[in-house]
């Protein structure tokens, strides 16, 4: 979860402004609802997306890329939305309390 919810967080840091002068803002919230055992936890910026091969990618980053690829492999289920207001990540972990698949039951 560290790892996923990190990623989301330095994507929107890293590159939601990268076309926009100055400093952006991050938001970020986390809830947890007991009664579905559900985790979401939403990153948002108010940058533009970048959609791949529509700029020159910088030598130091040709070889990145890596941290969708991460979030979905980490989360149950990640929804990333863009807009012209900014870009959302959503990451949701399930089944938090459950014992795992094939644990002995006490």
């Amino acid at each position: 979860m560290v790892l996923a919810i990190y990623e989301a967080l330095a994507n929107a840091a890293e590159f939601g402004y990268l076309d926009t002068p100055g400093h952006g803002t991050i938001a970020f919230t986390a809830s947890y609802d007991d009664d579905i055992d559900t985790l979401a936890v939403t990153v948002t910026d108010r940058g533009r997306w970048r959609p791949t091969g529509t700029a020159t990618v910088p030598a130091h980053r040709a070889l990145r890329g890596r941290g969708i690829p991460l979030m979905r492999a980490l989360a149950d289920e990640i929804r990333i939305n863009t807009s012209e207001r900014g870009t959302q990540a959503c990451l949701t972990w399930t089944h938090l309390l459950s014992a795992p698949e094939g644990a002995a039951s006490s």
